[in-house]
């Protein structure tokens, strides 16, 4: 099989494409982008995540590969979305049985995989990633991303890896890490310095006035990104990662927070021979992940059911 069908399921949106497993592209004319309804009832969200595969030519048969966030039974297929704001209509919804009885033509398979872990993967596979045979991946969005990767393969277990591979988990100065570095916890930072809330200034504008010189803006990136980095720094000195891999929408402002996450990896002694990147593909590498794990990986039982 050639061309894998995926879907990248996010907190807005939905992303399905077929990707091309000979040059690890997706096929450009395949890949439609469309909003999602993150807090309608159950069939419907289904309903509108399936709609956006309408004519993508997936062959009968298939096996689809799903990026979904958690918190998700991906062994399972079983929606586990409890207390978190988005998608809670699922939580106990088994959505590969969903999603299998909506898709067109009908699926073999479906294998369904952490959003963090399939773009980790799909770095791995063609982007900032490959060649490493361990890498960490942090995606910089609402949250934080993270997924711990040996030969290809995200870890949620093992030496060097944090609970469930997720450092969001991790504490920094006696926080929740994304008490400290989010993007609700940037703006209430820079707010908190400034002495106004803006309710329209977000990551990007705090970025923008950072590289304008605004001291507020410049000490606040400082200390959110060198939390992270401090975070982070332990974490590479115990799984030795050859690179270590940023994704996501704050990446766009790289320039003024990645000095910021060096100096905090640096100050908390992260080993020197990490190469620090960001990603290669951030928009594909959802996608590329997903196909990969799933022509490589069984689904389970409730996901496979023809």
């Amino acid at each position: 099989m050639s061309d894998v069908p995926v879907l990248e399921i996010g907190g807005t949106h939905v992303t399905a494409a077929l990707v091309d497993t000979v040059s690890w592209e997706p096929v450009a004319s395949s890949v439609v982008r469309r909003p999602v309804p993150a807090q309608a009832a159950a069939d419907d969200t289904l309903d509108a995540v399936a709609a956006v595969s309408d004519g993508l030519g997936a062959g009968p048969g298939a096996r689809w590969g799903v990026a979904v966030p958690g918190p998700f039974d991906y062994a399972k297929g079983i929606g586990r979305f409890r207390g978190i704001g988005k998608f809670e209509s699922l939580d106990g919804v088994d959505v590969g049985a969903g999603l299998l009885a909506r898709l067109l033509p009908r699926p073999g398979a479906i294998s369904f995989l952490n959003d963090a872990d399939a773009f980790a993967v799909g770095e791995y596979r063609a982007g900032a990633a490959r060649g490493h045979d361990r890498a960490v991946c942090i995606t910089l969005g609402t949250g934080i991303g993270s997924s711990f990767l040996a030969a290809g393969r995200p870890l949620t277990e093992g030496p060097g890896v944090p609970p469930e591979g997720r450092v969001h988990r991790l504490t920094v100065d006696g926080l929740p890490l994304e008490e400290v570095v989010s993007r609700r916890a940037v703006r209430a930072r820079h707010a908190s310095l400034t002495g106004r809330h803006d309710p329209e200034l977000d990551v990007r504008d705090i970025a923008a006035l950072a590289r304008d010189g605004e001291q507020s803006a410049v000490r606040t990136l400082q200390e959110c990104f060198g939390a992270l980095g401090r975070a982070l720094a332990p974490w590479c000195t115990a799984f030795r990662p050859g690179v270590l891999v940023f994704g996501g929408s704050m990446t766009a402002s790289w320039d003024v927070i990645g000095p910021a996450v060096r100096a905090g990896l640096g100050a908390a002694g992260a080993p020197a021979a990490v190469l620090v990147r960001t990603a290669r593909r951030p928009a594909h590498a959802p996608l590329i992940g997903a196909a990969h794990w799933a022509l490589r990986h069984t689904a389970g039982p409730a996901a496979v059911r023809t």
